[in-house]
């Protein structure tokens, strides 16, 4: 009986082998439906774990310039969140446009839409234009999507009109056993990590690398206060560890003494518990005493306002960011997980001369530099669970509901935890205690 794809794939099969086994014609893959998009109307608790679906799905064509991934494991975004719930609108809008432009685009408007914006995995095919990379190599996937024909692209790969988020925008993401990513996706998996700690990155790390330290984002320096909201979700947990390692001063903004904890364990040791600030009434930090409370104990701690407030939280945490930022200081930008529309007080912000610098994903470059920190151990993965493919529905949830810590993990073809490590004397070099950081 012939081995297949998966089978060599998860046995660890040499190049040759794998080119020579024929790809499945259908392989499973976590899928939002068309059909389900007002499965919502009239519920407050939009549960994504009605609306996410494990699906066989048919192979697609690949393009010249794309290849297949055998997927080993992905990980869960806020992104896939929205996709599941259908908000802010339902993202086969998205698939829709993509099919009206024709050619290769018009396979990604399909009633189903396979979601995920990470991945580690195994190149199983390329297509005949792809030069740098071969079948065999491990990888982990830029979700940052771009058009190479766009003159934009070449100023700034997120500048480009025809960019978008691969996984939310674009079909054939990476919860699923194979993916289809495109040449200028790909970038080599750190060897000393596991396949479920090296999918976790690439989207939050790269993220918070060019909010914090690419010259498009804050362009953070030594001695920088930086006050990061959520600081131990999936964008925080990375930001959180940039600060420091560029020589600046972060302030974590947490919601439990058990990721006070955790932040004093990567090294950062001013830490804001939001409970011991709101008494009781959550909603203070969205009004001007709650901003002033957090502003003295942040003066409390380090001494001073801060330069730089790292944002992602959106319509409950924007106005204080804007009144917190030193005169002169900077708010940047990267999502609204609580609301697109953000009040604030501008007064603080043309009066006393701030910045707000909106930032989206990274470009390529920008992903390689912050691969390059992870594969040196500089920066180590917010993995802090793992799920099995079948389990997403509830790995999404997690996430949805805020229950996680850093980042969630998802096994794909992986069989287990602990998989795909290539040069154990680097793990060893980095740390075995420093790699599980988050999941102590």
């Amino acid at each position: 009986m012939q081995t297949s794809m998966s089978e060599a794939v998860i046995a660890g099969a040499e190049a040759a082998d794998l080119e020579g086994l024929p790809v499945p014609d259908y392989f499973p893959a976590a899928t939002v439906r068309e059909e389900d998009i007002d499965v919502f109307q009239s519920m407050e608790d939009k549960d994504v774990r009605k609306s996410i679906v494990i699906d066989k799905v048919p192979m697609p064509d690949l393009a010249p310039d794309e290849a297949l991934i055998a997927v080993m494991a992905s990980s869960i975004n806020y992104n896939t969140v929205w996709t599941a719930m259908f908000e802010p609108i339902p993202t086969f809008q998205f698939l829709k446009q993509m099919g009206k432009a024709g050619g290769w685009e018009k396979r990604h408007d399909l009633p189903y839409h396979i979601v995920g914006s990470d991945a580690s995995g195994v190149i199983v095919r390329t297509g005949s234009s792809v030069r740098k990379w071969k079948v065999g190599d491990h990888v982990v996937i830029s979700p940052a999507y771009v058009d190479e024909q766009d003159h934009d692209t070449h100023r700034d790969g997120m500048l480009g009109e025809g960019q978008k988020a691969w996984g939310f925008e674009t079909n054939y993401g990476g919860l699923a056993h194979y993916a289809v990513v495109r040449a200028s996706q790909l970038m080599p998996k750190p060897a000393a990590l596991t396949w479920e700690e090296a999918a976790v990155n690439p989207l939050c790390a790269s993220t918070a690398y060019r909010m914090l330290v690419s010259d498009r984002g804050a362009q953070m320096k030594q001695g920088d206060v930086v006050l990061v909201w959520g600081a131990t979700g999936g964008l925080g947990s990375y930001a959180i560890q940039l600060v420091l390692n560029g020589g600046g001063i972060p302030v974590g903004v947490v919601n439990s003494a058990e990721k006070a904890e955790l932040l004093k364990a990567l090294g950062c040791h001013a830490v804001i518990n939001r409970a011991d600030l709101e008494d009781g009434d959550p909603a203070i930090l969205q009004q001007p005493e709650g901003w002033k409370r957090m502003g003295r104990a942040i003066r409390d701690m380090v001494g001073e306002d801060p330069h730089i407030v790292f944002e992602h939280v959106g319509r409950k945490t924007f106005g204080a960011s804007v009144f917190l930022a030193r005169r002169g200081g900077t708010v940047v930008t990267c999502g609204s997980s609580t609301g697109y529309e953000h009040l604030y007080d501008n007064r603080y912000l043309w009066m006393r001369l701030k910045r707000i610098i909106g930032s989206h994903g990274a470009n390529l470059h920008e992903q390689w530099e912050v691969n390059r920190l992870i594969a040196l151990g500089h920066v180590v993965p917010a993995l802090s669970a793992t799920y099995t493919l079948d389990e997403v529905g509830v790995a999404a949830r997690s996430v949805q509901t805020n229950q996680h810590i850093g980042k969630v993990g998802v096994l794909c073809l992986a069989p287990h935890p602990g998989l795909g490590v290539t040069d154990p004397s680097a793990r060893e070099k980095i740390g075995e205690h420093r790699l599980r950081t988050f999941r102590r």
